[in-house]
This record gives C-alpha cells, structure tokens and sequence, in this order.
C-alpha cells in the first residue's frame, strides 16, 4: 500500500524548563493531528497511566529456597536478583572493614552489591535483619521506637 508506519514522535516542550520535554510516539499520523488532539492523546495516556497505577497491589517475588537467586547479566557484567527478596548473610572482613554481602554461597562486595541493586533503581526498598539460620522465615514485624537503653546505646 505505500503507507508509511514508522514510528513518529510528537514532541511536548513546556514553559516551565523544569518540566523534562516529552516524546510522544504516535506514528504518521501525527502529520494529520492537530496540537490540541496531540495534547488530549497525551492527556489521554497520562489518564490511562494513573489509572494503571492506582490498581497496581504488588506482591513481591521470593525465590523458593534452594533455587538461585541471582542470575548473571552479561551485557551490564554483574549479576541481578530473579526475584523481588533477597535472602542474604552479612559477613565482616572486607577491603577496609567493608561488609561482604553472601546470596546463594557467593560473597559479593559492597560494591558489586551496590551494582546489583541499580537492577531496582526507583523502586523502594526494606531491609530486615534477621538471626543467620532463620533467612527463610517470614519475621515478626513490630513498628515501635527501639529500647536504646537495653541496647547499650544512649539518645543524643
């Protein structure tokens, strides 16, 4: 048909230079669109996005135990979580007193881990200490300010 179908971008620039430009992908037919129907699709998807996001529950993913958990990323060349929890064990003794960070018998610096973590880069994240032979287990959560003083530590 001769119909040209390749991707074409509307570009949205703002007054406000704080405001990133925005690319909207519609296709060639942007060429018949007017600004104001360009503005309403992106209005639109702005709508469709919040909409997604409001009915978005995550449930997090947990390796099951005795699977790996990690799996190695060779065009970034660092590994990656499979899943959304990581079990891991905190060890003493690296370079300049770092931690050394263990998932799946395989000790990872605090800097290989750091790079791990970009996987989830604007996402949030929770950590939760638990005693070394009970990573496996959901724990008891309490939210309450620590006892400083049974811990040996004094308020400033």
């Amino acid at each position: 048909m001769g119909t040209d179908t390749r991707s074409v971008d509307a570009i949205i620039e703002y007054l406000d230079s704080s405001i990133a430009t925005t690319h909207l992908r519609i296709g060639a037919e942007v060429a018949a669109l007017t600004d104001q129907q360009i503005l309403n699709l992106f209005n639109d998807s702005i709508v469709a996005r919040e909409r997604l996001a409001a009915s978005y529950r995550h449930v997090a993913v947990e390796i099951p135990p005795g699977r790996p958990q990690l799996r190695y990323f060779d065009r970034g060349d660092h590994w990656v979580p499979r899943g959304d929890v990581l079990r891991c064990i905190v060890h003493d003794g690296g370079p300049n007193n770092q931690a050394i960070i263990e998932i799946d018998d395989r000790d990872f610096s605090i800097e290989e881990f750091g790079r791990m973590l970009t996987t989830f880069a604007g996402w949030g994240m929770r950590v939760c200490f638990v005693p070394d032979d009970e990573i496996e287990k959901q724990p008891e959560i309490t939210i309450r300010e620590p006892d400083d003083q049974k811990n040996g530590l004094t308020s400033a």
